[in-house]
Protein backbone atom coordinates (compact mmCIF):
# COMPACT_ATOMS: atom_id res chain seq x y z
CA UNK A 1 0.00 0.00 0.00
CA UNK A 2 1.17 3.52 -0.78
CA UNK A 3 -0.31 6.41 1.12
CA UNK A 4 0.67 9.72 -0.49
CA UNK A 5 -0.03 13.45 -0.08
CA UNK A 6 -0.34 15.79 -3.33
CA UNK A 7 -1.09 19.38 -3.65
CA UNK A 8 -0.14 20.67 -7.40
CA UNK A 9 -0.02 16.70 -8.40
CA UNK A 10 3.84 16.04 -8.69
CA UNK A 11 3.66 13.62 -5.46
CA UNK A 12 0.46 11.87 -6.54
CA UNK A 13 2.27 11.14 -10.30
CA UNK A 14 4.81 9.63 -8.55
CA UNK A 15 2.43 7.56 -6.64
CA UNK A 16 0.41 6.36 -8.60
CA UNK A 17 3.45 5.84 -11.19
CA UNK A 18 5.32 3.37 -7.98
CA UNK A 19 1.27 2.25 -8.10
CA UNK A 20 1.28 0.81 -11.07
CA UNK A 21 4.18 -0.91 -11.38
CA UNK A 22 4.13 -2.23 -8.21
CA UNK A 23 0.93 -3.27 -8.24
CA UNK A 24 -0.25 -1.33 -5.03
CA UNK A 25 -3.00 0.35 -4.27
CA UNK A 26 -2.89 4.41 -3.38
CA UNK A 27 -4.34 6.28 -0.25
CA UNK A 28 -4.73 9.70 -0.39
CA UNK A 29 -3.79 10.84 2.68
CA UNK A 30 -6.59 13.71 3.59
CA UNK A 31 -8.91 11.65 2.52
CA UNK A 32 -8.03 8.58 4.86
CA UNK A 33 -7.25 11.06 7.84
CA UNK A 34 -11.24 11.56 7.98
CA UNK A 35 -11.79 7.68 7.89
CA UNK A 36 -9.53 6.71 10.89
CA UNK A 37 -9.41 3.29 9.61
CA UNK A 38 -7.20 0.72 10.80
CA UNK A 39 -4.72 -0.80 8.33
CA UNK A 40 -3.34 -4.11 8.26
CA UNK A 41 -0.76 -4.97 5.34
CA UNK A 42 0.26 -8.61 4.44
CA UNK A 43 2.82 -10.06 6.17
CA UNK A 44 5.35 -9.43 3.82
CA UNK A 45 3.56 -6.40 2.33
CA UNK A 46 5.79 -2.98 1.48
CA UNK A 47 4.06 0.20 3.06
CA UNK A 48 5.32 3.51 0.87
CA UNK A 49 4.99 7.13 2.04
CA UNK A 50 5.21 9.66 -1.72
CA UNK A 51 4.95 13.50 -0.68
CA UNK A 52 6.54 16.86 -1.37
CA UNK A 53 9.05 18.38 0.11
CA UNK A 54 8.37 22.00 1.85
CA UNK A 55 10.52 24.38 3.31
CA UNK A 56 13.27 21.18 3.50
CA UNK A 57 10.98 18.61 5.31
CA UNK A 58 8.16 16.76 5.19
CA UNK A 59 4.37 18.58 5.25
CA UNK A 60 2.94 18.58 8.38
CA UNK A 61 -0.06 17.20 7.70
CA UNK A 62 2.52 14.00 6.77
CA UNK A 63 3.66 13.81 9.94
CA UNK A 64 0.21 14.08 11.50
CA UNK A 65 -0.94 11.31 9.70
CA UNK A 66 1.84 8.97 10.48
CA UNK A 67 1.81 10.07 14.26
CA UNK A 68 -1.84 9.30 14.28
CA UNK A 69 -1.60 5.91 12.12
CA UNK A 70 -3.14 2.78 13.49
CA UNK A 71 -1.12 -0.34 11.64
CA UNK A 72 0.35 -3.61 11.96
CA UNK A 73 4.00 -3.80 12.28
CA UNK A 74 4.81 -3.20 8.38
CA UNK A 75 7.50 -5.95 6.75
CA UNK A 76 9.06 -2.80 4.90
CA UNK A 77 8.74 1.05 4.91
CA UNK A 78 9.78 3.62 2.60
CA UNK A 79 9.46 6.99 1.65
CA UNK A 80 9.91 8.77 -2.00
CA UNK A 81 9.72 12.87 -1.79
CA UNK A 82 9.54 15.15 -4.72
CA UNK A 83 11.48 18.13 -4.64
CA UNK A 84 12.75 20.95 -7.17
CA UNK A 85 15.77 21.00 -6.10
CA UNK A 86 17.15 19.36 -2.83
CA UNK A 87 15.41 17.84 0.10
CA UNK A 88 17.26 18.77 3.22
CA UNK A 89 17.37 16.32 5.83
CA UNK A 90 13.40 15.16 5.06
CA UNK A 91 14.17 11.62 5.48
CA UNK A 92 16.02 11.97 8.67
CA UNK A 93 12.81 14.01 9.67
CA UNK A 94 10.23 11.34 8.69
CA UNK A 95 12.54 8.73 9.93
CA UNK A 96 12.51 10.73 13.27
CA UNK A 97 8.17 10.40 13.07
CA UNK A 98 8.25 6.77 12.55
CA UNK A 99 10.42 5.65 15.76
CA UNK A 100 8.01 6.28 18.30
CA UNK A 101 5.58 3.75 16.05
CA UNK A 102 8.90 1.26 16.69
CA UNK A 103 9.07 1.34 12.75
CA UNK A 104 12.40 1.54 10.73
CA UNK A 105 12.70 3.79 7.26
CA UNK A 106 14.30 1.36 4.91
CA UNK A 107 13.97 2.86 1.98
CA UNK A 108 14.38 6.32 1.17
CA UNK A 109 14.23 7.80 -2.22
CA UNK A 110 14.42 11.39 -3.56
CA UNK A 111 12.76 12.54 -7.14
CA UNK A 112 13.75 15.47 -8.78
CA UNK A 113 10.47 17.51 -10.47
CA UNK A 114 9.61 20.93 -11.83
CA UNK A 115 9.75 23.91 -9.13
CA UNK A 116 6.24 24.78 -7.83
CA UNK A 117 7.32 27.18 -4.91
CA UNK A 118 6.11 30.91 -6.40
CA UNK A 119 5.93 33.02 -2.69
CA UNK A 120 9.28 34.42 -2.44
CA UNK A 121 11.20 36.71 -4.53
CA UNK A 122 13.85 34.54 -6.49
CA UNK A 123 11.72 31.97 -6.43
CA UNK A 124 9.71 30.87 -9.53
CA UNK A 125 8.72 27.87 -11.71
CA UNK A 126 11.75 26.21 -14.34
CA UNK A 127 11.61 27.70 -18.05
CA UNK A 128 10.03 25.09 -20.22
CA UNK A 129 13.39 23.27 -21.17
CA UNK A 130 14.16 22.45 -17.52
CA UNK A 131 10.49 21.87 -16.60
CA UNK A 132 11.13 18.66 -19.84
CA UNK A 133 14.16 17.70 -18.43
CA UNK A 134 13.14 17.25 -15.25
CA UNK A 135 9.97 15.11 -15.84
CA UNK A 136 12.55 13.16 -18.57
CA UNK A 137 14.96 12.39 -15.75
CA UNK A 138 12.28 11.77 -13.22
CA UNK A 139 10.68 8.94 -15.22
CA UNK A 140 14.18 7.09 -15.24
CA UNK A 141 14.35 7.62 -11.74
CA UNK A 142 11.20 6.10 -11.15
CA UNK A 143 11.99 3.08 -12.87
CA UNK A 144 15.55 2.29 -10.83
CA UNK A 145 13.41 3.00 -8.15
CA UNK A 146 10.74 0.70 -8.85
CA UNK A 147 13.53 -1.69 -9.48
CA UNK A 148 14.96 -1.24 -6.06
CA UNK A 149 11.50 -1.50 -4.18
CA UNK A 150 10.96 -5.05 -5.88
CA UNK A 151 14.51 -5.86 -4.89
CA UNK A 152 13.38 -4.66 -1.21
CA UNK A 153 17.12 -3.04 -1.30
CA UNK A 154 17.77 -1.56 2.15
CA UNK A 155 19.21 1.75 1.43
CA UNK A 156 19.07 5.74 0.97
CA UNK A 157 19.56 7.82 -2.30
CA UNK A 158 18.38 11.44 -0.93
CA UNK A 159 19.78 14.71 -2.85
CA UNK A 160 19.99 16.56 0.59
CA UNK A 161 21.83 19.50 -1.51
CA UNK A 162 24.50 22.10 0.76
CA UNK A 163 24.08 23.24 4.07
CA UNK A 164 21.08 20.75 4.44
CA UNK A 165 20.95 20.66 8.80
CA UNK A 166 20.99 24.58 8.64
CA UNK A 167 17.83 24.65 6.40
CA UNK A 168 15.76 22.09 8.28
CA UNK A 169 16.36 22.26 11.70
CA UNK A 170 17.10 26.57 11.21
CA UNK A 171 15.41 27.95 7.98
CA UNK A 172 12.32 25.71 7.93
CA UNK A 173 11.40 26.53 11.56
CA UNK A 174 11.18 29.72 10.44
CA UNK A 175 8.99 29.09 7.35
CA UNK A 176 6.75 27.50 9.11
CA UNK A 177 6.37 30.06 12.15
CA UNK A 178 6.45 33.27 9.05
CA UNK A 179 5.73 32.45 5.81
CA UNK A 180 3.23 29.75 4.86
CA UNK A 181 0.04 31.64 6.52
CA UNK A 182 -3.09 30.94 3.94
CA UNK A 183 -3.31 35.20 5.05
CA UNK A 184 -1.54 37.17 1.85
CA UNK A 185 -4.04 34.65 -0.63
CA UNK A 186 -6.30 36.89 -2.65
CA UNK A 187 -7.50 37.18 -6.04
CA UNK A 188 -7.60 39.60 -8.60
CA UNK A 189 -10.30 40.88 -10.61
CA UNK A 190 -9.75 38.61 -13.04
CA UNK A 191 -11.34 36.37 -10.61
CA UNK A 192 -14.75 34.46 -12.67
CA UNK A 193 -15.53 32.45 -10.28
CA UNK A 194 -14.95 29.03 -11.61
CA UNK A 195 -13.79 27.32 -8.71
CA UNK A 196 -11.65 25.17 -9.75
CA UNK A 197 -9.17 26.63 -6.72
CA UNK A 198 -11.78 25.57 -4.02
CA UNK A 199 -12.23 22.03 -5.81
CA UNK A 200 -8.07 21.64 -6.20
CA UNK A 201 -7.43 22.25 -2.58
CA UNK A 202 -6.41 18.81 -0.96
CA UNK A 203 -7.36 19.94 2.60
CA UNK A 204 -10.68 21.55 1.32
CA UNK A 205 -9.42 25.06 2.85
CA UNK A 206 -11.48 27.48 0.04
CA UNK A 207 -14.93 28.35 0.32
CA UNK A 208 -16.39 30.40 -2.53
CA UNK A 209 -18.20 33.76 -1.08
CA UNK A 210 -20.52 35.73 -3.50
CA UNK A 211 -18.63 34.05 -6.08
CA UNK A 212 -15.56 34.49 -4.99
CA UNK A 213 -12.61 32.16 -3.10
CA UNK A 214 -11.89 32.73 0.72
CA UNK A 215 -8.81 30.98 2.43
CA UNK A 216 -9.19 29.03 6.00
CA UNK A 217 -6.26 28.89 8.60
CA UNK A 218 -5.98 25.01 7.26
CA UNK A 219 -3.58 25.53 4.66
CA UNK A 220 -0.87 23.36 3.56
CA UNK A 221 0.65 26.12 1.26
CA UNK A 222 0.64 23.67 -1.60
CA UNK A 223 -0.22 26.32 -3.88
CA UNK A 224 -2.67 24.02 -6.24
CA UNK A 225 -4.83 27.31 -6.28
CA UNK A 226 -2.58 29.30 -7.78
CA UNK A 227 -1.46 26.89 -10.42
CA UNK A 228 -4.40 25.85 -11.09
CA UNK A 229 -5.88 29.01 -11.92
CA UNK A 230 -6.70 29.53 -15.93
CA UNK A 231 -6.50 33.20 -15.69
CA UNK A 232 -3.76 33.80 -13.19
CA UNK A 233 -6.19 35.23 -10.79
CA UNK A 234 -5.11 33.61 -7.54
CA UNK A 235 -2.56 35.87 -6.06
CA UNK A 236 0.13 35.66 -2.50
CA UNK A 237 0.91 39.18 -1.82
CA UNK A 238 2.40 41.47 -4.20
CA UNK A 239 4.99 38.64 -5.50
CA UNK A 240 3.20 36.12 -8.00
CA UNK A 241 1.96 38.25 -10.36
CA UNK A 242 4.37 38.43 -12.31
CA UNK A 243 5.58 34.56 -11.05
CA UNK A 244 4.78 31.81 -13.76
CA UNK A 245 2.24 28.43 -13.60
CA UNK A 246 2.62 25.26 -13.90
CA UNK A 247 0.72 22.32 -15.17
CA UNK A 248 2.08 18.70 -13.51
CA UNK A 249 2.10 15.76 -16.02
CA UNK A 250 -1.40 13.42 -16.07
CA UNK A 251 -1.48 10.75 -13.95
CA UNK A 252 -0.26 6.96 -15.60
Amino acid sequence: MIFFFSGVGNSAWVARKLSAGMQDKCYFIPEEMQKCADYCPDENEAVGFVFPVYAWGPPRIVLEFVRNLKMTSPAFVYMVCTCGDDAGRTMQVFAEALRPKGWKLDAAYTVTMPNTYVCLPGFDVDDESLESKKLVEAEKRIENILRWLRERKRQTDCYEGGFPFLKTYAIRPFFHRFLMSPHPFRVTENCVGCKKCAKSCPLQNITMQSGRPSWGENCAMCLSCYHICPHHAVAYGKVTHTKGQYQPPSAP
